[in-house]
């Protein structure tokens, strides 16, 4: 026979907590942004100013979701992703591969507020999340180097935790 489950406190459902590498959030930015722009091409007959409007959450996602020891690259793999994405997006020419390069350098060169807001918002994020690591680390050493005072003083102290009899006269004691 099954018995139900305790009824403790229920926790409540967590956001995903993903780590990318530094070439996993080039890869996550740079589909996101296609897929969408894709979307939009389809939706929206590519309408580039909700193609900026979706760029700034991508890039808060990738600068909150790329690994401590990658932060950096968050900043440099937005811009790229944007001008990945921009391809479905740009309108297209008459002819061919010259007419849609400039489409897309035209695209890029008007949209380059959603282009450095994005870039803006990441390098934020990727700021921010640097003080806190570095503020993290230097509370741990801290707590090491008083944890390594105790355990020197109570060595000192014969590791009691008390400290040593003093030597000495003796003063109102009698002796034996």
């Amino acid at each position: 026979m099954r018995r139900p489950a305790a009824a403790g406190p229920r926790t409540a459902r967590r956001l995903p907590n993903p780590r990318l590498t530094g070439l996993g959030s080039g890869l996550f930015c740079g589909a996101a942004m296609f897929a969408l722009a894709c979307l939009d091409q389809l939706l929206l007959g590519g309408s580039q100013t909700v193609y900026g409007v979706l760029f700034l959450p991508v890039c808060l996602l990738t600068a909150l979701w790329v690994r401590p020891g990658d932060l950096v690259t968050a900043p440099v793999v937005v811009p790229i992703a944007f001008t990945f994405g921009l391809l479905p997006v740009a309108q297209d020419g008459d002819g061919g591969l010259s007419d849609r390069f400039m489409s897309l350098v035209t695209a890029l060169a008007l949209q380059a507020g959603w282009l450095y807001g994005g870039t803006l918002i990441a390098g934020l994020v990727v700021i921010v999340r640097r003080i806190r690591l570095m503020a993290r680390r230097a509370a741990r050493r801290r707590a090491q180097a008083a944890q390594a005072a105790q355990a020197a003083q109570a060595g000192q102290t014969g590791q009691t935790g008390r400290t040593a009899p003093a030597r000495g006269p003796q003063v109102g004691r009698q002796a034996r």
